[in-house]
C-alpha cells in the first residue's frame, strides 16, 4: 500500500507535536512537510527533544503541492488565514485543530465545507467528509459525558459541570498562568460559566434534542499537572443507576475509545491515550458522570487521527493503540 503523504502547518506547538510522534509511528502515511515560521530549517528534534533519533524531518515554511491531507494546528484564527492566504488543491483533505470552523455559522469557507469531528457524534458524516474542525478539549470531555441522556431527550434541567485540566492546555507561549513558579501547587477557575467551548457543547446537544435550552452551568479551572481534563458533572434524573449504565454502554458500544468504568476513576488512566473513560453514580434526584480524556490526544492530536482514518476508511483506531502508564 503507497502512503498517504501529510503536511502539517504549526508543527512547533504542543498539538503539533503530539501529532508528529502519532504520525511517525501510523503504518499508512508519511509526514512530507512541517511548516512552523519560528523555527524554519531547524530539525524537529531541537523543539520536540524527545524526537532526536526517530526523524530527521526539518521544518520548513513551504507547504508541498504533494500532499493528500494537511493538518492545521495553528492559533485560533490563525487557519482561516491560512486558507484565505493559500491555494490548497480541493482534493486535499484539511483538518482542523483550531476553533476557526467548529460552529455552524463558521462551518464554511468561501471553498470548504467543514464537518464537526466528534466521531462519537457524527462518525458517518465525518466518513463522508473532505474537510474536518476538530473538538475542542473541554467540549470533548464534556460532550462525551452528556450526549447519552440527550440522545435519549433526557436533559431537562440545568446542567453543572466542573472540570479541571493541565498546564498543557494553555497552549506552549507562555503567561502569568502557565509558569511554573504559579502553577506549581496551585489551582484556579477562570471563564466561569462563559468559556469559548459552550457554544459547540450546545450546538451539539441540540443536535440530538433539539428541545434542550437549559443552561450548561461550567465551571473551568486550572490544574498543577501536565496534561488531562478531570470533569464532574451532574444532572437531574430519575434514572437508576441500573439504567443509566445501560444506556451509557449502548449508545457508546460501538465507539472503541470510549470506556464506560463501574468502579471509581483517576486520571492517570486516560494520560497518553486517546480514550475517554466514564464512571457514573446515582444520588437521589441526581445522575452524577465523572468523564475525563487527555487534552492533548483524545481533546486534540489524537482525536485529529482518528477523524484522518475515517476520512480515509481506515480502521479508527489505527495508529491510536496507546497505553497509559501507571506511575
Amino acid at each position: 500500500m503507497e502512503k498517504i503523504r501529510i503536511g502539517i502547518v504549526g508543527g512547533a506547538g504542543y498539538t503539533g507535536g503530539e501529532l508528529i510522534r502519532l504520525l511517525l509511528l501510523h503504518p499508512y502515511v508519511d509526514i512530507a512537510c512541517v511548516l512552523s515560521k519560528s523555527h524554519t530549517h531547524q530539525p524537529l528534534y531541537t523543539v520536540h527533544t524527545d524526537l532526536i533519533g526517530d526523524t530527521d524531518l526539518k521544518f520548513t515554511d513551504t507547504l508541498l503541492e504533494d500532499i493528500e491531507v494537511l493538518f492545521l494546528c495553528v492559533a485560533h484564527g490563525e487557519a482561516e488565514k491560512f486558507l484565505q492566504q493559500n491555494e490548497i488543491s480541493e482534493a486535499v483533505k484539511i483538518i482542523d485543530l483550531s476553533q476557526d470552523f467548529r460552529l455552524q455559522n463558521t462551518l464554511s469557507t468561501n471553498t470548504r465545507k467543514f464537518v464537526y469531528g466528534l466521531p462519537e457524534l457524527q462518525r458517518e458524516s465525518i466518513i463522508k467528509a473532505s474537510n474536518i474542525a476538530n473538538p475542542g478539549c473541554f467540549a470533548t470531555c464534556l460532550q462525551l459525558a452528556l450526549l447519552p441522556l440527550a440522545s435519549a431527550q433526557l436533559l431537562q434541567h440545568e446542567v453543572h459541570v466542573q472540570a479541571t485540566t493541565g498546564a498543557t492546555g494553555a497552549g506552549q507561549g507562555m503567561s502569568p498562568t502557565s509558569h511554573f513558579a504559579w502553577r506549581n501547587n496551585n489551582l484556579s477557575a477562570y471563564k466561569a460559566f462563559e468559556h469559548q467551548h459552550l457554544h459547540e457543547i450546545n450546538q451539539s446537544i441540540q443536535q440530538l434534542q433539539p428541545s434542550f435550552n437549559h443552561r450548561i452551568n461550567f465551571i473551568p479551572q486550572r490544574g498543577n499537572f501536565t496534561r488531562g481534563i478531570f470533569a464532574s458533572t451532574y444532572v437531574n434524573s430519575n434514572l437508576s443507576l441500573k439504567d443509566a449504565y445501560a444506556l451509557f454502554e449502548s449508545y457508546y458500544a460501538t465507539h472503541p475509545f470510549v470506556v464506560i468504568s463501574k468502579e471509581n476513576i483517576d486520571l492517570k488512566q486516560v494520560v497518553n491515550t486517546n480514550k475517554c473513560v466514564i464512571y457514573l453514580e446515582s444520588h437521589d434526584d441526581k445522575l452524577w458522570i465523572v468523564s475525563m480524556i487527555d487534552n492533548l490526544l483524545k481533546g486534540a492530536s489524537g482525536q485529529a487521527v482518528q477523524n484522518m482514518n475515517l476520512l480515509l476508511h481506515w480502521p479508527e483506531t489505527t495508529g491510536l493503540k496507546l497505553k497509559a502508564s501507571a506511575f
